[in-house]
């Protein structure tokens, strides 16, 4: 992928998009997706009695507060609450996955399914999703693109009560918005190291320890099975207890050695454990209890089953879960050996084996690449594992995705291993072939529109180049350009744009001022500063690029006719159509003659053009030059292409416009239908159309499916983009505005409120968004009554507005008119009160 290509940047499509985003969207399941013979599936199919996908139950001693507090939190219905959920939460190797297993199997009878999932990741919680799918129809699953098999698991959910979602090992809690935000039919159980940023609705439970003695009875049974120990084994086993700190998984893992050394007693692990101390890693005291216990199990493993340790070292590098035993065994070693040796880590409870794939505990992982210090092989072992997991990853990703024996399927499910190895890779390691695999993953991701998770490979490339090729090598400035596009799509402007600076700032010292790269590279900054609201700086640097770019390369150039479009599109976000639209016309009447009339550029600057006579009320051509773009896209680029959508998406908020929503809505529904078909449930585009629908149903007064659409909105944005990311504010501004309408202030207010807050810190207090939620947040204000609040905030949003937008921008004209409507309501609220006074001051002379 090159981000270099200003043509292929979204920003010259972003008018369009622009005009239909009310921002990211959350979960509709609309079954279209689906091929007709499965549309109305989820709703039919049943699950067996006691279906369910959970690993092995384990043993759990003690812990009964915690189970307990765990049937309350998902079986007391709270008023108001929607979805039954909570978290358990603490250092890894705390037991968090066993108390949760514990739960769902002691539970088992009481729900209709159980599903685990490996909740890492948001494409790891899909894949787990569309396991659920496999399990259920099997048959349509095996031949159905993996965003129709997650939308048929979803859809099921939705039909089906009674079921319960683990979502073991969460990274961040956003990832599970889409799920908990749409999903209400069951209860949702989650496990994570993180203590913070889980919603104020959701229970959470910090776990500990063990009790002294449930650990020492964890310990007992371990070691000793079914048999009594003595009182003497009791007591060295409360003493080893004691000196891992009550740990569960330090138990386990002890428990386990001893288990398998029947011939070394407590005592004497004790004494091996304790001369491990002064040598353990550096890390919390968790983790060097764990560096202290592995270090005298793999001096045991060195000498019984030499292959397993180099497999378990392997591992560590590797994404934790779903690790094929293909990726663990070397060239040249049998099968079966590599079986064997798994075989004997599972024993040792040192990973989880399935038979054909194994997991790895987190926090194991991170002791083993920790170099230990000790003598002999033991400080490089580390170094060996990472150097075989590398190996193995680009022996099974040879060649790209397509070609030869590999698909794109093994591509993608290989990925989560690639983005692992990136995010550890150390500073100054150069891998050419390594690194072209991290460039093909993060193609195929940005292809599949997660850009936000390229970031990893590519600040990985970076590091690569920088290292090999130098700070201001051409390449190396490519790929920091690339970056920080990346950034930039994640809402990380705070990164993107000091990296577009930094690198122009380079491009201009190695390459010239006018070098057609340095140009892209001012282009791709100036849309950085538009992005951030900045159009004070975004629209010069606009002006100087085209200014360059008709020196350097013509009048009529293909980067050119972009850079005078983005300056077009500036101007119509600044508000200024007198200068946007003849500069769209002009460029149109240049693209037609220089590219032809269906030339993509050229089509989509005749579908900005549209969304400027929109933007300035002129439906009358706004309409007409939508349907034409519409029919030329169809022709030229296919009905399901990106752009054809956004044209058919345009063409529905045109339509809105214009009162015609018998129009817009299917127009809505096609478009969503048709983007969850070609471009997935999650992907940008896919949310931008479900946002518009839940639009068009809130202008038709049907707030019981805009709501709903908009709420489940809200949540897959959060998971898409962040919290803080504009598309998201645009969407939770919407929200509140639905909430409004509904005649809910309570919640309206709540939502403005916090929405500008979140606005105000991530854009700016001027942001035009910021803004747009300020005033809005003023309107529930005077909708409420609450005009000694409304009044001020008008005022301060019509002088920031003056400030930053101009005395004559439509977002000044409409602050001003709002101002003085507030102003009215509270002279019409005085007169009101001063007549009452007067009524009450006649009634009392009488």
């Amino acid at each position: 992928m090159s981000a270099d290509n200003a043509l292929s940047r979204p920003r010259i499509e972003a008018a369009g998009y622009r005009s239909i985003a009310a921002g990211q969207i959350g979960t509709a399941y609309t079954g279209d997706v689906l091929p007709a013979e499965a549309l109305y599936a989820p709703d039919k199919i049943t699950a067996a009695p006691g279906t369910s996908n959970l690993p092995p139950a384990t043993l759990c001693l003690g812990r009964g507060e915690e189970l307990a507090w765990l049937r309350r939190t998902l079986t007391d219905r709270q008023e108001g609450a929607i979805t039954q959920s909570g978290a358990v939460h603490g250092l890894g190797g705390v037991g968090k996955s066993a108390l949760a297993l514990h739960y769902a199997h002691r539970h088992r009878s009481d729900y209709s399914l159980i599903w685990w999932i490996n909740a890492s990741s948001p494409d790891e919680i899909e894949t787990s999703l569309t396991n659920l799918t496999h399990t259920l129809v099997a048959g349509w699953a095996a031949t159905a693109e993996r965003a129709a098999q997650l939308s048929w698991a979803m859809q099921w959910l939705a039909w089906h009560p009674g079921w319960l979602l683990v979502y073991d090992n969460v990274e961040d809690p956003d990832d599970l918005a889409p799920y908990t935000g749409a999903l209400h039919q069951g209860h949702h159980l989650a496990t994570s190291r993180r203590a913070r940023g889980w919603p104020d609705s959701a229970p959470t439970l910090a776990l500990g320890t063990l009790d002294p003695d449930d650990a020492t009875a964890l310990l007992c049974r371990l070691v000793f099975n079914d048999a009594t120990p003595t009182p003497r084994q009791r007591a060295e086993a409360h003493a080893l207890a004691d000196d891992l700190g009550h740990f569960p998984l330090a138990i386990k893992q002890a428990g386990a050695y001893l288990a398998q050394n029947s011939g070394i007693s407590l005592a004497a692990y004790r004494r091996r454990l304790g001369a491990k101390l002064a040598k353990s890693a550096h890390g919390i005291d968790a983790e060097r209890t764990i560096a202290r216990i592995w270090n005298v199990t793999l001096d045991a493993l060195e000498e019984e089953n030499p292959l397993a340790v180099q497999v378990l070292h392997t591992a560590a590098w590797l994404a934790p879960d779903d690790i094929p035993h293909v990726l663990l065994t070397p060239p040249g070693t049998n099968p079966d050996d590599t079986a064997e040796a798994i075989g004997t880590l599972a024993a040792y409870s040192m990973v989880t084996d399935t038979g054909s794939s194994l997991s790895i505990h987190r926090m194991v992982q991170t002791v083993l690449r920790t170099p230990q210090v000790t003598v002999g092989m033991h400080s490089e072992r580390h170094l060996h594992g990472r150097d075989r997991a590398e190996q193995s990853v680009l022996c099974h990703l040879t060649p790209h995705p397509g070609q030869g024996n590999t698909t794109d399927t093994q591509w993608d499910s290989l990925t989560p291993h690639l983005v692992t190895l990136a995010a550890s890779t150390p500073l100054r390691h150069n891998d050419t072939p390594l690194a072209d695999a991290y460039a093909t993953a993060a193609n195929r991701l940005y292809q599949q529109g997660h850009t936000a998770r390229t970031i990893p490979l590519f600040e990985t490339i970076l590091a690569g180049r920088e290292h090999a090729l130098g700070d201001t090598h051409p390449d190396t400035l490519l790929i920091r350009n690339n970056l920080a596009t990346a950034y930039e799509s994640a809402g990380d402007l705070g990164r993107a744009i000091p990296l577009y600076e930094a690198t122009l700032a380079q491009r201009e010292q190695v390459l010239g001022d006018t070098h057609p790269n340095t140009l892209i590279s001012r282009n791709s900054l100036a849309g950085a500063y538009e992005s951030a609201g900045n159009l004070g700086r975004a629209i010069p640097l606009y002006q100087t690029t085209l200014a360059e770019r008709e020196q350097v390369l013509g009048d009529t150039h293909p980067h050119t006719l972009s850079s005078r479009s983005n300056l077009a599109g500036a101007y119509l976000a600044e508000g200024d159509l007198g200068r946007a639209i003849p500069l769209y016309e002009a460029t149109l009447a240049q693209s037609e003659q220089v590219l032809g009339d269906t030339h993509p550029a050229t089509l989509t600057i005749r579908n900005d053009l549209a969304d400027a006579y929109l933007a300035g009320g002129d439906l009358g051509r706004a309409i007409p030059l939508h349907q034409t773009t519409l029919a030329q896209r169809e022709q030229v680029l296919g009905d399901t292409h990106p752009h054809t959508l956004a044209s058919r998406s345009n063409l529905a908020n045109a339509c809105q416009a214009a009162g015609d929503l018998e129009r817009a809505i299917p127009l809505h529904q096609t478009t969503l239908a048709q983007s969850e078909q070609a471009l997935g449930d999650t992907h940008p585009h896919t949310l931008a159309s479900r946002s518009n629908l839940a639009n068009a149903y809130e202008s038709a007064g049907n707030l019981g499916r805009a709501i709903p659409l908009y709420e489940a909105t809200l949540a897959q944005s959060e998971q898409a983009f962040g919290g803080t990311h504009p598309n998201t504010l645009s969407i939770r501004n919407n929200l509140a505005g639905a909430y409004l309408a509904g005649g809910d202030l309570g919640r309206a207010i709540a939502l403005y409120e916090a929405t500008l807050a979140q606005s105000e810190q991530a854009l700016g207090d001027t942001h035009p968004k910021t803004l747009t939620i300020r005033n809005n947040l003023a309107n529930a204000y005077q909708a409420a009554g609450d005009l000694e609040r409304a009044i001020p905030l008008h005022q301060t949003t019509l002088a920031q507005s003056e400030q930053a937008l101009g005395d004559t921008h439509p977002h000044t004209l409409a602050s001003r008119n709002n101002l003085a409507n507030a102003r009215k309501a509270a002279q019409a609220v005085q007169q009101r009160s001063t007549a009452t006074s007067a009524t009450e001051h006649d009634r009392q002379q009488s």
